[in-house]
């Protein structure tokens, strides 16, 4: 083979590989970034007796039993700003009747339930029930106007698990 053609041989395959290169370099770049991946509502987090629980460690989910439109997620308002992670928010099941407020929850006694009580105010009621939403679950109707000062953090009697919200 004579060297002319070695060179423009040599020169065809290069000038294919650069086009090749090319061609997936530019669809690499042009690609679209990966989705972001959902993060849950709440995280089950351990707790141990004596340890403290605060409102940032908290996820709350608010549903309007009353008539007043947008009272979930005005108070959802409320305890974000007071540092609870958001849950879910939305209307109560039809035929709930709830005066103030109401916690609903399996767990009484869960310090999540009892930080969530002190910041609708003496007096909340604790409904024992099973409740559709994540973290702690407050039932508002027509009497609920704000939040309390309530306490800034509760102590766990016992080893117990709270929904919080995941490390972003």
């Amino acid at each position: 083979m004579r060297q002319g053609v070695k060179s423009a041989a040599t020169m065809v395959v290069l000038g294919l590989l650069l086009l090749i290169g090319g061609a997936w370099g530019w669809s690499a770049l042009t690609e679209p970034f990966p989705g972001k991946a959902d993060l849950p509502t709440c995280v089950d987090t351990s707790v141990s007796a004596g340890d403290k629980v605060y409102p940032s460690q908290v996820t709350v989910s608010v549903f309007n039993a009353g008539t007043r439109e947008g009272l979930a997620g005005r108070t959802m308002g409320l305890f974000t700003n007071q540092g609870f992670g958001a849950g879910d928010s939305g209307n109560a099941p039809h035929g709930t009747s709830v005066a103030r407020a109401e916690i609903w929850t399996k767990e009484p006694t869960n310090p999540a339930v009892l930080l969530v009580a002190s910041k609708l105010g003496p007096g909340t009621k604790i409904v024992r029930r099973n409740a559709s939403g994540a973290g702690v679950v407050v039932m508002v109707g027509d009497a609920f106007n704000k939040l309390a000062k309530g306490k800034g953090k509760v102590t766990a009697r016992e080893d117990t698990t709270i929904c919080s919200p995941p490390i972003r």
